[in-house]
Protein backbone atom coordinates (compact mmCIF):
# COMPACT_ATOMS: atom_id res chain seq x y z
CA UNK A 1 0.00 0.00 0.00
CA UNK A 2 1.01 3.41 -0.85
CA UNK A 3 2.19 5.39 2.54
CA UNK A 4 1.74 9.07 2.65
CA UNK A 5 3.11 11.52 5.47
CA UNK A 6 0.35 14.38 5.84
CA UNK A 7 1.12 17.79 7.36
CA UNK A 8 -1.86 18.12 9.48
CA UNK A 9 -1.67 22.05 10.76
CA UNK A 10 -4.82 21.84 12.87
CA UNK A 11 -7.14 23.75 10.06
CA UNK A 12 -9.63 22.49 7.92
CA UNK A 13 -7.80 21.93 4.59
CA UNK A 14 -5.18 19.58 5.82
CA UNK A 15 -7.81 17.63 7.87
CA UNK A 16 -9.83 17.47 4.68
CA UNK A 17 -6.78 16.33 2.66
CA UNK A 18 -6.28 13.33 4.86
CA UNK A 19 -9.65 12.46 4.94
CA UNK A 20 -9.29 12.10 1.02
CA UNK A 21 -6.44 10.25 1.11
CA UNK A 22 -7.85 7.39 3.32
CA UNK A 23 -10.77 7.64 0.67
CA UNK A 24 -8.45 6.41 -1.88
CA UNK A 25 -7.07 3.60 -0.27
CA UNK A 26 -3.59 5.13 0.68
CA UNK A 27 -1.94 4.21 3.91
CA UNK A 28 -1.89 8.16 5.89
CA UNK A 29 0.31 9.36 9.02
CA UNK A 30 -0.72 12.74 9.75
CA UNK A 31 2.24 14.54 11.46
CA UNK A 32 2.04 18.18 12.82
CA UNK A 33 5.21 20.37 12.37
CA UNK A 34 6.15 22.30 15.19
CA UNK A 35 8.54 25.15 14.31
CA UNK A 36 8.24 27.50 17.18
CA UNK A 37 9.36 27.24 20.69
CA UNK A 38 9.85 30.77 21.68
CA UNK A 39 6.47 31.29 24.09
CA UNK A 40 7.62 35.34 24.43
CA UNK A 41 6.54 35.95 20.65
CA UNK A 42 3.83 38.02 20.29
CA UNK A 43 1.35 35.58 19.20
CA UNK A 44 -2.28 35.95 19.15
CA UNK A 45 -4.29 33.92 21.95
CA UNK A 46 -7.39 33.05 19.74
CA UNK A 47 -4.61 30.38 17.52
CA UNK A 48 -1.53 29.69 18.88
CA UNK A 49 0.39 26.55 17.95
CA UNK A 50 -0.46 24.60 20.49
CA UNK A 51 -4.02 24.84 20.02
CA UNK A 52 -3.41 23.81 16.40
CA UNK A 53 -1.47 20.83 17.20
CA UNK A 54 -4.27 19.47 19.62
CA UNK A 55 -6.86 19.83 16.67
CA UNK A 56 -4.50 18.17 14.68
CA UNK A 57 -4.37 15.51 16.62
CA UNK A 58 -7.91 15.03 17.74
CA UNK A 59 -8.18 15.07 13.70
CA UNK A 60 -6.10 12.23 13.81
CA UNK A 61 -7.78 10.61 16.27
CA UNK A 62 -11.46 10.62 14.20
CA UNK A 63 -9.99 9.60 11.09
CA UNK A 64 -8.32 6.16 12.97
CA UNK A 65 -4.39 7.53 11.80
CA UNK A 66 -1.25 7.34 13.32
CA UNK A 67 -0.16 11.11 14.44
CA UNK A 68 3.13 12.34 15.26
CA UNK A 69 4.77 15.69 15.74
CA UNK A 70 7.79 16.55 14.45
CA UNK A 71 10.02 19.78 16.01
CA UNK A 72 11.22 21.81 13.20
CA UNK A 73 12.07 24.67 15.38
CA UNK A 74 15.71 24.67 15.27
CA UNK A 75 15.76 24.71 11.50
CA UNK A 76 13.13 26.53 11.15
CA UNK A 77 14.20 29.29 12.84
CA UNK A 78 17.74 28.93 11.12
CA UNK A 79 16.33 29.03 7.30
CA UNK A 80 12.92 31.01 7.82
CA UNK A 81 13.01 33.12 10.80
CA UNK A 82 16.75 34.34 10.64
CA UNK A 83 16.72 34.42 6.81
CA UNK A 84 13.36 37.09 7.82
CA UNK A 85 15.48 39.13 9.43
CA UNK A 86 18.25 39.51 7.90
CA UNK A 87 16.09 40.28 4.80
CA UNK A 88 13.92 43.09 7.10
CA UNK A 89 17.11 44.49 8.25
CA UNK A 90 18.77 45.24 5.05
CA UNK A 91 15.48 46.90 3.94
CA UNK A 92 14.06 44.10 1.55
CA UNK A 93 10.60 42.27 1.95
CA UNK A 94 10.98 38.79 2.13
CA UNK A 95 7.86 35.97 1.88
CA UNK A 96 8.44 33.15 4.46
CA UNK A 97 5.66 31.27 3.32
CA UNK A 98 7.74 30.67 -0.10
CA UNK A 99 10.60 29.94 1.98
CA UNK A 100 9.00 27.58 4.24
CA UNK A 101 7.54 25.34 1.36
CA UNK A 102 10.86 24.88 -0.73
CA UNK A 103 13.54 24.45 2.79
CA UNK A 104 10.51 23.22 5.34
CA UNK A 105 7.49 21.13 4.00
CA UNK A 106 9.10 19.85 0.88
CA UNK A 107 12.59 19.66 1.95
CA UNK A 108 13.43 18.92 5.72
CA UNK A 109 9.90 17.82 6.38
CA UNK A 110 10.27 15.71 3.20
CA UNK A 111 13.01 13.71 4.33
CA UNK A 112 11.67 13.03 7.75
CA UNK A 113 8.14 11.74 6.07
CA UNK A 114 10.80 9.44 4.06
CA UNK A 115 12.28 7.67 7.19
CA UNK A 116 8.93 6.96 8.01
CA UNK A 117 8.54 4.45 4.96
CA UNK A 118 6.75 7.70 3.07
CA UNK A 119 6.29 7.33 -0.72
CA UNK A 120 4.75 10.68 -0.62
CA UNK A 121 3.70 14.25 0.96
CA UNK A 122 0.52 15.62 1.12
CA UNK A 123 -0.14 19.17 2.44
CA UNK A 124 -3.47 20.80 2.11
CA UNK A 125 -2.55 23.46 -0.40
CA UNK A 126 -4.84 24.72 -3.46
CA UNK A 127 -3.60 23.89 -6.06
CA UNK A 128 -3.07 20.81 -8.63
CA UNK A 129 -0.37 18.33 -10.45
CA UNK A 130 0.09 16.87 -13.67
CA UNK A 131 2.53 14.65 -15.23
CA UNK A 132 3.41 13.85 -18.47
CA UNK A 133 5.87 12.01 -20.26
CA UNK A 134 8.85 13.06 -22.32
CA UNK A 135 12.04 11.26 -23.61
CA UNK A 136 13.95 12.90 -20.74
CA UNK A 137 11.50 11.48 -18.58
CA UNK A 138 8.05 12.43 -16.61
CA UNK A 139 7.64 16.61 -16.41
CA UNK A 140 5.42 17.48 -12.94
CA UNK A 141 3.09 20.60 -14.30
CA UNK A 142 2.46 22.22 -10.86
CA UNK A 143 -1.03 23.57 -11.68
CA UNK A 144 -2.75 26.39 -10.15
CA UNK A 145 -5.89 25.55 -7.42
CA UNK A 146 -9.40 24.95 -8.80
CA UNK A 147 -11.00 27.80 -6.16
CA UNK A 148 -9.09 30.98 -8.03
CA UNK A 149 -9.77 32.57 -4.97
CA UNK A 150 -8.07 30.22 -2.78
CA UNK A 151 -5.04 29.32 -5.39
CA UNK A 152 -1.91 28.81 -3.55
CA UNK A 153 0.59 27.89 -6.26
CA UNK A 154 2.58 31.29 -5.95
CA UNK A 155 3.51 30.02 -2.07
CA UNK A 156 5.01 26.59 -3.95
CA UNK A 157 6.63 28.53 -6.80
CA UNK A 158 10.37 28.15 -5.46
CA UNK A 159 10.11 24.00 -5.49
CA UNK A 160 12.04 21.90 -8.03
CA UNK A 161 10.71 18.67 -10.16
CA UNK A 162 12.11 16.22 -7.27
CA UNK A 163 9.94 17.92 -4.55
CA UNK A 164 7.26 18.22 -6.62
CA UNK A 165 6.98 14.56 -7.88
CA UNK A 166 6.78 13.31 -4.63
CA UNK A 167 3.80 15.76 -3.45
CA UNK A 168 0.13 15.03 -3.08
CA UNK A 169 -2.32 18.28 -3.33
CA UNK A 170 -5.73 15.99 -2.58
CA UNK A 171 -8.25 19.44 -2.25
CA UNK A 172 -6.63 21.15 -5.52
CA UNK A 173 -9.65 20.64 -7.95
CA UNK A 174 -11.81 21.79 -5.05
CA UNK A 175 -13.91 25.03 -4.19
CA UNK A 176 -13.38 26.02 -0.31
CA UNK A 177 -17.23 25.58 0.05
CA UNK A 178 -17.00 21.80 -0.47
CA UNK A 179 -13.42 21.48 1.45
CA UNK A 180 -15.64 22.71 4.39
CA UNK A 181 -18.52 20.69 3.40
CA UNK A 182 -16.79 17.58 3.20
CA UNK A 183 -15.28 18.39 7.01
CA UNK A 184 -18.61 18.54 8.20
CA UNK A 185 -19.74 15.69 6.75
CA UNK A 186 -17.11 13.68 8.68
CA UNK A 187 -17.76 15.63 11.77
CA UNK A 188 -14.05 17.29 11.72
CA UNK A 189 -13.46 20.24 14.58
CA UNK A 190 -11.83 21.71 12.53
CA UNK A 191 -14.84 22.08 10.03
CA UNK A 192 -15.87 25.74 10.85
CA UNK A 193 -11.81 26.79 12.06
CA UNK A 194 -11.24 29.83 10.98
CA UNK A 195 -7.98 29.99 8.06
CA UNK A 196 -4.67 31.00 9.81
CA UNK A 197 -3.11 34.32 8.66
CA UNK A 198 0.13 33.86 10.28
CA UNK A 199 3.54 32.67 9.42
CA UNK A 200 3.77 29.50 8.39
CA UNK A 201 2.88 26.81 10.86
CA UNK A 202 3.37 29.19 14.06
CA UNK A 203 0.14 30.72 14.76
CA UNK A 204 -1.04 33.33 14.33
CA UNK A 205 1.71 36.63 14.20
CA UNK A 206 1.48 40.35 13.79
CA UNK A 207 4.44 40.98 11.83
CA UNK A 208 5.40 44.26 13.09
CA UNK A 209 5.21 42.98 16.63
CA UNK A 210 7.12 39.66 15.93
CA UNK A 211 9.85 41.52 13.78
CA UNK A 212 10.86 44.29 16.59
CA UNK A 213 11.43 41.73 19.07
CA UNK A 214 14.41 41.37 16.73
CA UNK A 215 14.77 44.75 15.35
CA UNK A 216 15.55 47.62 17.49
CA UNK A 217 13.83 50.49 16.89
CA UNK A 218 15.92 53.03 15.39
CA UNK A 219 14.25 56.68 14.96
CA UNK A 220 14.19 58.59 11.59
CA UNK A 221 12.70 60.75 9.27
CA UNK A 222 9.75 60.01 7.15
CA UNK A 223 10.51 62.04 3.85
CA UNK A 224 7.44 63.09 1.33
CA UNK A 225 8.27 62.98 -2.45
CA UNK A 226 6.14 65.56 -4.68
CA UNK A 227 5.07 63.66 -7.79
CA UNK A 228 6.18 67.01 -9.62
CA UNK A 229 9.57 66.62 -8.05
CA UNK A 230 10.95 65.89 -11.23
CA UNK A 231 12.36 62.77 -10.31
CA UNK A 232 10.04 60.82 -12.56
CA UNK A 233 10.94 60.10 -16.46
CA UNK A 234 12.32 57.42 -17.94
CA UNK A 235 13.57 55.70 -16.03
CA UNK A 236 10.64 55.08 -13.84
CA UNK A 237 8.85 53.28 -17.29
CA UNK A 238 11.89 51.45 -18.90
CA UNK A 239 14.33 51.48 -16.43
CA UNK A 240 15.23 48.41 -14.02
CA UNK A 241 16.57 49.38 -11.10
CA UNK A 242 14.49 51.11 -7.74
CA UNK A 243 14.30 55.42 -7.51
CA UNK A 244 16.59 56.03 -5.33
CA UNK A 245 16.06 59.32 -3.20
CA UNK A 246 17.77 62.13 -1.02
CA UNK A 247 16.38 63.47 2.13
CA UNK A 248 16.55 66.91 -0.03
CA UNK A 249 14.59 66.00 -2.66
CA UNK A 250 11.34 66.35 -0.22
CA UNK A 251 10.09 67.57 2.83
CA UNK A 252 10.04 65.98 5.94
CA UNK A 253 6.57 65.36 7.15
CA UNK A 254 7.28 62.74 10.41
CA UNK A 255 9.29 60.37 12.10
CA UNK A 256 9.33 56.41 11.96
CA UNK A 257 10.59 53.71 14.19
CA UNK A 258 13.13 52.25 11.85
CA UNK A 259 13.24 52.24 8.36
CA UNK A 260 13.41 48.23 8.30
CA UNK A 261 10.12 48.01 9.89
CA UNK A 262 8.16 48.89 6.57
CA UNK A 263 8.29 48.23 3.02
CA UNK A 264 7.01 49.54 -0.51
CA UNK A 265 3.68 50.37 -0.58
CA UNK A 266 2.36 50.48 2.54
CA UNK A 267 0.37 52.74 3.91
CA UNK A 268 -0.55 51.61 7.78
CA UNK A 269 1.71 52.43 10.28
CA UNK A 270 2.92 56.23 9.45
CA UNK A 271 1.29 58.35 11.61
CA UNK A 272 1.35 61.35 9.50
CA UNK A 273 -1.79 63.25 9.55
CA UNK A 274 -3.31 66.36 7.76
CA UNK A 275 -3.22 64.93 3.88
CA UNK A 276 -5.51 65.11 1.22
CA UNK A 277 -4.96 61.55 0.60
CA UNK A 278 -3.17 58.40 2.57
CA UNK A 279 0.20 58.26 2.44
CA UNK A 280 2.27 55.32 0.74
CA UNK A 281 5.61 53.96 1.13
CA UNK A 282 7.44 54.83 -2.01
CA UNK A 283 11.14 53.78 -0.90
CA UNK A 284 13.05 53.29 1.82
CA UNK A 285 16.84 52.99 2.48
CA UNK A 286 18.41 51.67 5.67
CA UNK A 287 21.48 53.02 5.61
CA UNK A 288 20.41 56.71 6.23
CA UNK A 289 17.41 54.85 8.26
CA UNK A 290 14.93 57.02 5.80
CA UNK A 291 11.32 56.76 4.24
CA UNK A 292 10.18 58.35 1.47
CA UNK A 293 6.22 58.73 0.92
CA UNK A 294 4.20 59.84 -1.65
CA UNK A 295 0.62 61.00 -1.42
CA UNK A 296 -2.13 58.92 -2.88
CA UNK A 297 -2.08 55.18 -4.91
CA UNK A 298 -1.77 57.22 -8.27
CA UNK A 299 1.48 58.81 -7.33
CA UNK A 300 4.21 58.15 -10.19
CA UNK A 301 6.79 56.58 -7.56
CA UNK A 302 4.76 53.58 -6.25
CA UNK A 303 3.75 52.17 -9.84
CA UNK A 304 7.00 50.70 -12.07
CA UNK A 305 7.04 48.56 -15.48
CA UNK A 306 9.89 46.57 -14.53
CA UNK A 307 11.72 44.36 -12.34
CA UNK A 308 15.31 42.76 -12.50
CA UNK A 309 16.02 39.11 -10.74
CA UNK A 310 19.41 38.06 -10.26
CA UNK A 311 20.86 35.00 -12.40
CA UNK A 312 21.62 33.46 -8.50
CA UNK A 313 18.06 34.26 -8.05
CA UNK A 314 15.72 32.96 -11.28
CA UNK A 315 14.13 29.53 -10.51
CA UNK A 316 12.41 27.19 -12.73
CA UNK A 317 9.68 25.02 -11.90
CA UNK A 318 9.53 24.09 -15.45
CA UNK A 319 13.90 23.62 -15.95
CA UNK A 320 12.94 22.59 -19.73
CA UNK A 321 11.59 25.88 -20.44
CA UNK A 322 14.45 27.69 -18.68
CA UNK A 323 15.09 30.92 -20.83
CA UNK A 324 19.01 31.56 -22.25
CA UNK A 325 20.74 34.21 -22.84
CA UNK A 326 19.08 36.42 -25.61
CA UNK A 327 15.65 34.91 -25.45
CA UNK A 328 12.37 36.55 -24.36
CA UNK A 329 8.92 34.91 -23.78
CA UNK A 330 5.47 36.40 -22.88
CA UNK A 331 4.39 35.05 -19.38
CA UNK A 332 1.59 35.76 -16.95
CA UNK A 333 3.10 37.18 -13.61
CA UNK A 334 2.36 38.29 -9.95
CA UNK A 335 4.69 39.13 -7.26
CA UNK A 336 2.19 38.79 -4.69
CA UNK A 337 -0.15 36.27 -3.36
CA UNK A 338 -3.68 37.21 -4.99
CA UNK A 339 -2.63 39.61 -7.17
CA UNK A 340 -4.15 38.78 -10.75
CA UNK A 341 -1.76 37.53 -13.13
CA UNK A 342 -0.59 40.50 -15.42
CA UNK A 343 1.13 40.36 -18.76
CA UNK A 344 4.74 40.56 -18.78
CA UNK A 345 7.64 39.66 -21.09
CA UNK A 346 10.42 38.17 -19.83
CA UNK A 347 13.95 39.08 -21.37
CA UNK A 348 17.24 37.01 -20.48
CA UNK A 349 20.48 38.62 -19.97
CA UNK A 350 24.20 37.51 -18.55
CA UNK A 351 23.07 38.93 -15.10
CA UNK A 352 19.57 38.06 -14.89
CA UNK A 353 15.92 37.90 -15.77
CA UNK A 354 14.35 41.52 -16.53
CA UNK A 355 10.46 41.59 -15.86
CA UNK A 356 8.59 44.29 -17.90
CA UNK A 357 5.18 44.46 -17.79
CA UNK A 358 2.79 45.80 -19.98
CA UNK A 359 0.84 47.87 -17.69
CA UNK A 360 3.10 49.58 -14.64
CA UNK A 361 2.66 47.57 -11.67
CA UNK A 362 2.41 48.63 -7.98
CA UNK A 363 4.56 48.34 -4.94
CA UNK A 364 7.07 46.21 -6.63
CA UNK A 365 10.04 45.96 -3.42
CA UNK A 366 13.09 44.13 -3.49
CA UNK A 367 13.01 40.75 -1.99
CA UNK A 368 9.52 39.60 -3.26
CA UNK A 369 9.03 36.36 -5.48
CA UNK A 370 7.93 37.22 -8.70
CA UNK A 371 6.03 34.34 -10.40
CA UNK A 372 5.49 33.31 -14.26
CA UNK A 373 2.78 31.46 -15.57
CA UNK A 374 1.90 30.20 -18.70
CA UNK A 375 -1.85 29.96 -18.43
CA UNK A 376 -2.42 28.45 -15.16
CA UNK A 377 0.52 26.42 -15.07
CA UNK A 378 2.92 27.82 -12.59
CA UNK A 379 6.96 27.85 -14.39
CA UNK A 380 9.21 29.75 -12.73
CA UNK A 381 10.24 32.48 -10.28
CA UNK A 382 12.61 34.52 -8.95
CA UNK A 383 13.79 37.05 -5.73
CA UNK A 384 12.92 40.29 -7.13
CA UNK A 385 16.91 42.50 -6.53
CA UNK A 386 15.87 45.81 -7.97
Amino acid sequence: MTRVVVGLSGGVDSSVAAALLLDQGYDVIGVFMKNWHDTDATISDDCPWEEDSKDALIVAEKLGIPFQTLDLSAVYKERIVDYMFAEYKAGRTPNPDVLCNREIKFDVFLEAAQSLGADYVATGHYCQKEITKSDDGDIVHLIAGKDQNKDQSYFLCQVNQEQLSKALFPIGHLEKSAVRAIARERDLITADKKDSQGLCFIGKVRLPDFLQQQLKPKPGNIVEISPESGLYGSDMESGIHEMSYQESDGSVVGRHQGAHFYTIGQRKGLGVGGKEEPLFVIGTNVDSNTIYVGMGDHHPGLSRKNLFIDAADVHWVRPDLSLKIGDEKTYLCRIRYRQTLQKATLSRTKEGLIISFDEPQKAIAAGQFAAWYDNNELIGSGIIGA
